[in-house]
């Protein structure tokens, strides 16, 4: 039997400013149940100049497609890459695949569906947000543009699409506003759980909660993320800040991408540490007592889910896919977004009530396993692309 193929659009793939999370980690999911994946993105390979038109050969499974474009960064972090419509159908000619699969809307390389969808190919469109609907940037031009583009063109790219597969529950009234209810469906990104939170963890931490050495460990409190407006990572470093201050043995890290020189590092270096880009996150995670994800706009984070598969206990603001993995109370605690009071309350609390930490991170890594492991989410992707 010959292996299917996926064309996988995706806006990036990764580059230290730029990762797309989503589609790095469902090219590995697909290609575990059996898929080739080809992906076609915007950015460059280190040297790259130009097109690549033969692509990266990663492995017999995976091949990658760069188009060149251009970056408008922090608030937009937005690409475009001019003849990328034409830069897939080459790709298209050249591999045939079997399912064309566009990840996120309203991004640049999402423009190609509508073109796709009038030469008569079917095209599945995966997104974790409505940008302009449900989604929101920090700044008053950037609410007002993304409102405009999606009633506009990301609508029509809504209705162009086959099939929409949404990573968590979009309100049930807007979908049939949009005229899209009868062909969306909720399939999260997940997680593989196996590199995240040992079992051993949780009892390393209560150990250390009770150990006569214990009021002189650091105990630690991690964000990973770019240090972005949108994430409100300044939130954070202001809450973080004045619990370290009243509390020694807390200690706050960043870990994540950032320019040099970034206002935010000059502003809090002396107190929080900023690792920078990390490949050994399931160490620092391990590690890791409390776990924040302070953003203003949200999809399904990859990195709470991480944060939950490593037994941490979680506060995240309660925005887009953030209430769809947390139980409110049970598997993580979360917070109205932007108010730095109620994060900071939800960090003393936990400070002071390991017990409630442990039962958390307990909950959320149960909670990852059951409902959001590769193992389940790798059931649903399976049935859904065997019932095209």
């Amino acid at each position: 039997m010959n292996m299917k193929t996926i064309l996988l659009i995706s806006p990036y793939w990764r580059e230290n400013h730029r990762w797309m999370v989503s589609s790095v980690k469902l090219a590995e999911l697909w290609q575990r149940l059996g898929y080739r994946v080809v992906v076609a993105c915007m950015g460059r390979m280190e040297g790259q100049e130009g097109s690549r038109a033969g692509g990266q050969q990663v492995s017999e499974t995976l091949t990658i497609y760069r188009k060149p474009d251009v970056f408008l960064p922090d608030p937009w972090n937005y690409g475009i890459a001019f003849g990328f419509t034409g830069f897939v159908r080459r790709i298209i000619e050249k591999q045939k695949p079997d399912i064309i699969v566009v990840n996120k809307v309203l991004f640049w390389t999402s423009l190609c569906v509508l073109p796709l969808r009038f030469t008569g190919h079917r095209v599945i469109l995966l997104t974790d947000a409505l940008v302009g609907m449900t989604w929101w940037g920090r700044t008053r031009l950037f609410r007002a543009a993304s409102i405009v583009y999606a009633w506009t063109v990301g609508w029509l790219i809504l209705l162009a699409a086959d099939r929409i597969v949404f990573f968590h529950p979009q309100p049930a009234r807007l979908l049939r506003r949009l005229r899209i209810a009868g062909k969306s469906c909720v399939i999260p990104t997940g997680i593989d759980p196996l590199p995240y939170g040992q079992q051993a963890n949780s009892e390393q931490r209560l150990a250390a909660s009770r150990s006569p050495l214990s009021a002189h460990r650091s105990l630690v409190i991690t964000y990973v993320g770019r240090l972005e407006s949108v994430k409100g990572v300044d939130d954070f470093l202001a809450a973080a800040t004045a619990i370290t201050d009243d509390n020694p043995n807390a200690h706050a890290q960043v870990v994540g991408w950032f320019k040099p020189d970034h206002p935010l590092v000059r502003q809090y270096g002396d107190k929080i540490s900023f690792l920078g880009l990390r490949e050994d996150i399931p160490t620092i995670l391990a590690s890791t007592d409390i776990f924040v994800l302070p953003s203003h706009s949200e999809g399904l984070s990859n990195a709470l889910m991480e944060a939950m598969a490593s037994g941490c206990a979680c506060i995240a603001s309660e925005v887009g896919g953030n209430a769809f993995l947390i139980e409110n109370g049970i598997s993580g605690l979360l917070f109205p977004a932007g108010d730095r009071e109620a994060l900071r309350a939800h960090l003393q609390r936990l400070i002071e009530d390991p017990a409630k930490r442990r039962a958390l991170g307990d909950a959320a890594r149960k909670r990852i396993e059951e409902k959001f492991s590769w193992e389940v989410v790798g059931r649903q992707y399976h049935d859904f692309f065997q019932n095209l």
